[in-house]
């Protein structure tokens, strides 16, 4: 297994994917100001808010949603997909993410809420999406280039907060956004390369190292287990799996047992003090089922930002350092790539 010292992670990370980690609580701020910046004059909207997105855009709608919790006076969903919820109205406000401005499903979804005559804002670095809003007089949040869009997750979730805020879907929440980046920035500096050897984020890498993961979050933590999972698969460069309690206990349980000659499972399970009780004794009871290794973390700080962005953090480097232990760039993400270069070619050609 490779080192996880210094040396070796900057070795390991020649496109510095860690670094944009690591100024998670600076995307925090930054992003704030980004808002204001865009002078949001928004209209009420009684039918709540969609943050329509894909992959590291839409993260942001779901830890935006967690984050407010039961403070949210309106829906708040995410919509991964073309097409807006069947339910998107007039009275609804459409939050279109897509950090490069060109993801096809999102100006799909910015012309379906058009259509709708629907409240639209835009998040973005340009692109079509940024043109067209620009041409229809839609605000723009500005979002800063040169950076992998799922590591801009701290600026997505600070757009989706405060476009929540503007058309009345909750309160605003950016004293506490500010209290989460000042953690977060405590957080880098245990948790980071200068920190101690044996911290909790590069334990966990080693110790998740040659395994499938299972995230398992409950409550706040269900769409942060998600995130983990998606940064393993994007920085890892390996498989690994998210699931929620208590859903899970009903059915997913059963077949750990069946893992046995298929691949060596792990289980994280995130914890937070204010999931449901009977959630917490879940997760106690069903680590001792799960495949081992298996570990339960807990969520750091007093607000459910801070909470929610501790555990984004610690999952965001343990990705990069489970990257690094492979001997893998976490930076490309060469499928991926080429499926989008497969699926232009698609349009031209129809």
């Amino acid at each position: 297994m490779t080192s996880l010292s210094p040396e070796a992670i900057a070795a390991g990370d020649p496109s510095r994917l860690l670094d944009d980690v690591l100024a998670m609580g600076e995307h925090l701020r930054d992003g704030l100001w980004r808002v204001e910046s865009a002078g949001l004059r928004l209209a009420d909207a009684p039918g709540g808010l969609v943050v329509a997105g894909m992959g590291g855009s839409a993260i942001g709608g779901a830890l935006a949603a967690a984050a407010l919790g039961p403070r949210a006076a309106r829906p708040i969903a995410v919509s991964r997909s073309y097409a807006l919820p069947p339910w998107t109205t007039q009275d609804t406000c459409v939050l279109c993410s897509s950090y490069s401005g060109d993801t096809e499903e999102t100006v799909a979804a910015y012309a379906a809420a058009g259509r709708l005559g629907a409240v639209r804002v835009v998040a973005t670095t340009g692109g079509r999406l940024a043109a067209a809003a620009r041409a229809d007089g839609v605000p723009v949040i500005p979002l800063p280039a040169a950076l992998q869009p799922r590591a801009a997750v701290g600026y997505l979730t600070a757009a989706a907060l405060e476009v929540a805020a503007a058309c009345g879907a909750g309160p605003s929440l950016g004293s506490e956004i500010e209290a989460a980046a000042d953690l977060l920035d405590s957080l880098s500096a245990g948790w980071g390369p200068e920190g101690a050897e044996d911290g909790l984020a590069r334990q966990l890498a080693r110790d998740l190292y040659g395994t499938l993961p299972v995230i398992v979050g409950a409550g706040l933590t269900i769409p942060v287990a998600y995130r983990w999972k998606t940064q393993l698969n994007e920085n890892a460069k390996v498989p690994a799996a998210a699931g929620e309690l208590p859903e899970l206990d009903h059915n997913e349980i059963q077949g750990w047992a069946g893992a046995d000659g298929l691949a060596r499972l792990s289980a994280v399970f995130l914890d937070d003090v204010d999931s449901h009780p009977r959630d917490r004794e879940r997760i106690a009871l069903t680590s001792e089922l799960a495949p081992h290794p298996a570990f339960a973390v807990s969520s750091r700080g007093a607000t459910r930002t801070e909470r929610l962005f501790s555990l984004v953090l610690l999952g965001d480097l343990v990705s990069v350092y489970a990257a690094v232990l492979r001997g893998v760039d976490p930076t490309p993400v060469e499928a991926l790539t080429r499926l989008k270069q497969r699926l232009a070619q698609t349009l031209t050609q129809s």
